[in-house]
């Protein structure tokens, strides 16, 4: 296969955008103003204050540059940029993370990535995961970013931009696991009911976290942080379809997990360092649309640090979800498959 083309003036103009929506929202990160509310946006999900202003950063940033891009956020959808025809669509979450963001906290992340666009016009444009070529993660606090090309490797700078070392973790020990899980808009209940038994076993010899960034979380593997991300949301729907009105209760009359825009750069950035991002069936994420935010566009989301790990946890989340359908909406309590394997 032939290796993807990322033209320079693309790859600049990601790079810019990351660094210009950070700049914008770093001062508000922590402000009261911040958790103001704003409205839902496209999937449902409740926009604050803080995601006005950055959602407004990147409208601003990509009009004065007028580049052959259409773009693609979580709070206005797919838009057309100048009157060039696109070339490629930037997807954008300006803060993964807003909830961390308006508390001031570090796991707030600008996730931008750039997918070639192919068809007569916008309209019947449909871009897959798999045709993203360029993405960047850009800390917001914390100030380092992540970049990578399709077939080009991984990037990744510290705040005054000096290369920061991957170090992914070689452990293949489910009872050390240091993971994060999805849990914003999930039913506590019931992703408990699945995710239980791991959290037992690697609560006391490693630990869970509920960081409230995919973005965030998924480049902490590649830092030595973090070893997992897990988020089972979509795929507990599917194998158990009365918790979807858990999930539209918690959500609001929503279902909230993660779409395209959530984990499309990161995801490419953890495939180019050798880390395997799946779902929770172990199938790759490349033949998912990356346009959308409803439900029928969410996709459960499994990342780890290398492929033995990824195989046990894999094989853990199956004994749990099969569990789960068995359970009903009364049942599925944590606890009750016995033991996981290590």
């Amino acid at each position: 296969m032939d290796r993807p083309h990322v033209p320079d003036w693309l790859s600049a103009l990601v790079d810019d955008l990351a660094a210009e929506v950070c700049g914008v929202v770093a001062p508000n990160l922590g402000q009261a103003a911040a958790k103001g509310l704003a409205g839902r946006a496209e999937g449902g999900d409740t926009t604050f204050s803080i995601d006005v202003l950055a959602e407004d950063c990147v409208s601003a940033f990509l009009e004065e540059r007028g580049e052959p891009v259409a773009l693609y956020s979580e709070d206005q959808g797919l838009l057309a940029i100048g009157a060039a025809r696109a070339e490629f669509v930037l997807v954008v979450d300006p803060i993964d993370g807003t909830r961390p963001a308006a508390a001031g906290f570090e796991a707030a992340c600008v996730s931008v990535a750039a997918a070639v666009l192919t068809g007569d016009d916008l309209a019947s444009a449909s871009p897959r995961m798999g045709d993203v070529v360029y993405g960047v993660v850009q800390e917001i606090k914390e100030g380092g970013v992540f970049r990578a090309g399709r077939g080009l490797g991984v990037e990744a700078l510290d705040s005054e931009g000096r290369a920061r070392p991957l170090a992914p973790s070689v452990s293949e020990d489910l009872s050390r696991l240091f993971w994060a899980l999805g849990f914003r808009g999930r039913p506590a209940r019931e992703l408990t009911a699945v995710l239980g038994d791991l959290i037992d076993l690697s609560s006391v010899d490693g630990g869970v976290f509920d960081l409230g960034s995919a973005t965030y979380c998924m480049t902490r593997i590649l830092t030595g942080q973090l070893d997992c991300f897990i988020d089972p949301g979509p795929r507990m729907i599917e194998v158990a379809p009365w918790v979807e009105e858990r999930f539209r209760q918690v959500g609001k009359g929503a279902v909230l997990n993660n779409a395209p825009y959530d984990v499309a750069a990161s995801a490419l950035i953890l495939e180019e360092a050798g880390c395997p991002v799946t779902d929770t069936t172990g199938r790759s994420l490349h033949e998912r649309p990356l346009l959308g935010a409803g439900m029928e566009y969410q996709m459960a989301v499994v990342a780890s640090a290398n492929d033995p790990l990824h195989r046990l946890v894999l094989e853990e989340l199956d004994r749990g979800l099969k569990a789960f359908s068995c359970g009903g909406p009364s049942g599925g309590r944590p606890g009750t498959r016995g033991r996981a394997r290590t």
